[in-house]
């Protein structure tokens, strides 16, 4: 599961992408500075895990991990093949969820690909691509079916759907009806993918910047997609930081279980609806295959009690099978098969 940063160059990107995997991509001021995708792996951050710390007292605790790519900027044109154009587009489709950085600080010696400042046409210049994009597949997507004419159901969910990117909007808006969406989920559409925006503003917020946001706000409330505002000049930007990757991990439908122990505690992701005999493989194939049962305790239960042995007391710990679905938070010990 990965999430993508995209947006016009000199946005921020790069910048960003260091900030929350700890990296040394390229970061300078031209556009296109970012030609071939940065990947990095991003911890987590999530305060169950602190407070099993404390209880706890482990030699060491591993938070979840996400995937982050930096992708390179986009440009009028891209799904023409401007700029870095049908690479750049390619490497959104391989990602899961999109973080579109929006440049909202005003720095005369950073370049401005369009000339000046303007948070929702530099929206609307991606949205416009991306959607074009989606319309040129489509659209390829027809001439095949009627080039084989033969009767396919997915006809009609795929002209509804092109008529509705063509009124200028993304799919994701699209009000599906119950069994539409699989007509379209082989096609890798990129404006069907969930969008978390980020603000990247001056350290202080002018009255100007202030309106940008609020405008911004009404349009992204529409689409149902949320945004974080955060300045990347700023020495302490770690609270904003935390909301991005927590609300890009809720987008990624991921959540996590625990494992603990004095040696050791650890978040794993899992997807969400996923059973405890899924969520075993995800620690060791072995655990899948020799699968017994898992023995859980919730989260809540343990820090009331705050030990295994007074939950267990309690009557709190649960033995479950395969088919357990697994509550974001759960605390839990496999016992399987060698």
């Amino acid at each position: 599961m990965k999430c993508g940063i995209i947006g016009l160059p000199n946005t921020g990107k790069s910048t960003f992408f260091n900030f929350i995997s700890n990296s040394k991509a390229l970061s300078e001021n031209f556009p296109f500075c970012t030609i071939e995708p940065n990947y990095g792996m991003t911890k987590v951050p999530d305060q169950r895990l602190y407070e099993l710390k404390k209880i706890i007292q482990p030699m060491n605790s591993i938070p979840s991990e996400i995937k982050i790519v930096d992708i390179a900027g986009l440009i009028k044109g891209s799904h023409k093949g401007d700029g870095l154009g049908n690479k750049f587009l390619s490497h959104v489709r391989e990602t899961n969820v999109i973080i579109h950085m929006i440049r909202f600080f005003n720095d005369m010696s950073v370049t401005h690909v369009e000339g000046s400042l303007n948070p929702i046409r530099d929206k609307e210049i991606i949205d416009m691509e991306l959607q074009l994009k989606d319309l040129e597949t489509i659209e390829s997507r027809l001439e095949k079916i009627t080039k084989k004419n033969k009767i396919n159901k997915s006809i009609n969910t795929l002209q509804k759907v092109f008529s509705f990117l063509k009124k200028g909007k993304n799919i994701r808006m699209y009000p599906f009806q119950e069994n539409e969406k699989k007509h379209i989920n082989d096609l890798q559409l990129l404006t069907v993918k969930p969008v978390l925006y980020v603000c990247n503003t001056d350290e202080k917020l002018n009255d100007k910047t202030h309106l940008h946001i609020k405008n911004l706000k009404k349009i992204i409330e529409m689409e149902n997609s949320s945004l974080v505002v955060l300045s990347l000049k700023k020495n302490c930007i770690f609270y904003e930081l935390d909301k991005v990757l927590k609300k890009a991990y809720k987008l990624l439908n991921l959540q996590s279980f625990f494992t603990i122990g004095k040696e050791e505690i650890r978040a794993w992701s899992i997807p969400n609806q996923c059973t405890a005999y899924e969520a075993s493989s995800v620690i060791h194939t072995d655990f899948k295959k020799g699968f017994i049962r898992a023995e859980i305790i919730h989260y809540d239960d343990f820090i009331k009690y705050r030990s295994e042995e007074k939950v267990k007391k309690a009557g709190k710990i649960f033995l479950a099978g395969k088919n357990y679905l697994i509550q974001d938070g759960d605390i839990i010990r496999f016992r399987f098969n060698r």
